[in-house]
């Protein structure tokens, strides 16, 4: 995800996390221009015990790296259930039953480019490439081997609704949406799933369906989708989904699929702003052509949210609990580390006051030393899983039907705000007893 003036003002912990980062940046390089002495000195100070500062940097990096994986899963489910403000996609679904599962027929009514479309969805000004239909169909190439890596679910559509519509599929690859349009039992598959099948671009291979019992088919792998969410998925061409099931009704004598007439799953319109969903939502609702089967509206961020429902109590102690608890650690491991430094350095000390060092200056070393390894160090930890998201595609973590998950640039801005956040935090009071240091006492005791 891109950094973008939407995200920073819709989500505050971006918003803190700027500002934090922006704050000690410019405290550092201020300190670094009108105190160079003590800058220096302060970095000279992080070698007096090297591998104290080493542990708690690597303290600090490996609680940043948690928390920053951790709030990647929780800034995509969030985004993802955010409703937009312009250019969003209306769902249409069965009201009663779960699974979705419509009859074919309810697509002609919503799709622009049919005869029998709705009027309030021309009114609209919805076109053909703001429609697209799923219907879900899996199942296993090995019927004696049924696991979760070797299922392969497949979103049956429209191949030429794969970049218009699809999330994240925008800028995909024209020319093998092409090869699937023209290849009537081809299909686009994820990285991750064919590896677990053992399968390369150009083989193929058969499934043995798990929800469309009888309906089995041929596949050939005619190209692979994006690392990221479909890493574990594959797509396949409706026209190839509703052939199969008429040949199952030829091979029957005439009688069709128990599950003929609930083949749809999923009916999507794009639509431009909040006005024109509520028209088109309930034109689509109070419809008499779905009174047999009466169908909802809902905007995708609204049904990734009902999707995610089951994993709401999780979230809640992850976003509340675990990272503030997480948070906490860091800062008493630095209080506990800076701690015993300033015990050690109290002569020191007491020798920079009898020099002309005044207490504030104390203080500041003593906050520049902790503030330099927790920025460092929590900007290196974010940049990494960063930059492991980047080279194998996300987090990997299934949750509902998002296998990846991946790490955002606002990451950089979260791995410094947490290392400058709680060695600050943490430092403070060691800081303040360092400044507080009495010489006569020091040297009454020396004596």
């Amino acid at each position: 995800m891109s950094l973008s003036l939407e995200n920073l003002l819709e989500h505050p912990v971006n918003l803190i996390a700027v500002i934090i980062s922006v704050a000690v940046l410019i405290a550092g390089l201020a300190y670094a221009l009108l105190s160079p002495r003590m800058m220096v000195l302060a970095l000279k100070n992080l070698r007096r015990n090297l591998v104290r500062t080493l542990l708690t940097g690597l303290a600090i990096a490996v609680f940043v790296m948690m928390i920053t994986l951790m709030w990647s899963v929780m800034f995509f489910l969030d985004t993802s259930m955010q409703a937009k403000s312009a250019d969003f996609k209306l769902i249409v679904m069965e009201r009663w039953k779960v699974p979705s599962m419509m009859p074919a027929t309810h697509a002609d009514y919503l799709n622009p480019a049919s005869s029998k479309c709705l009027q309030e969805i021309k009114d609209a000004g919805l076109e053909s490439k703001d429609f697209m239909t799923w219907s879900f169909y899996g199942g296993f190439p090995n019927p004696e081997k049924k696991t979760l890596d070797t299922m392969v679910f497949f979103f049956t559509m429209d191949a030429n609704a794969i970049r218009p519509m699809m999330d994240d599929l925008d800028d995909y690859d024209p020319a093998l949406v092409k090869k699937l349009a023209n290849k009537i039992d081809g299909c686009l598959m994820g990285r991750e799933k064919m590896r677990a099948l053992d399968k390369r671009i150009g083989e193929r291979f058969k499934i043995t369906s798990m929800n469309y019992k009888g309906i089995d088919l041929d596949f050939e792998i005619v190209g692979e989708l994006p690392t990221g969410r479909y890493d574990k998925s594959a797509i396949m061409n409706e026209s190839y989904f509703a052939a199969a099931l008429e040949k199952y009704a030829r091979e029957h004598g005439g009688a069709r699929h128990p599950l003929d007439q609930m083949r749809l799953n999923l009916i999507w319109l794009r639509v431009r702003d909040q006005a024109t969903f509520d028209k088109v939502g309930k034109a689509i609702e109070d419809s008499p052509f779905f009174s047999d089967r009466p169908v909802k509206c809902e905007t995708s961020s609204s049904a990734v949210g009902s999707f995610m429902a089951p994993f709401r109590d999780i979230f809640f102690f992850v976003k509340f609990g675990l990272v503030p608890a997480i948070l906490i650690s860091m800062a008493l491991v630095i209080a506990n580390a800076i701690s015993i430094s300033v015990r050690e350095r109290r002569a020191e000390i007491a020798v920079l006051k009898v020099l002309g060092y005044r207490p504030n200056q104390i203080l500041c070393l003593v906050l520049a030393e902790c503030l330099f390894v927790g920025s460092v160090c929590g900007l290196v930890s974010a940049s990494l899983a960063f930059a492991y998201t980047q080279i194998f595609g996300g987090i990997q973590l299934p949750i509902s039907f998002f296998s990846t998950f991946p790490v955002p640039a606002w990451a950089f801005f979260w791995g410094l705000a947490m290392g400058a956040g709680t060695a600050f935090l943490g430092s403070f009071m060691p800081a303040w007893t360092a400044r507080s240091i009495r010489v006569s006492e020091v040297f009454a005791k020396v004596a």
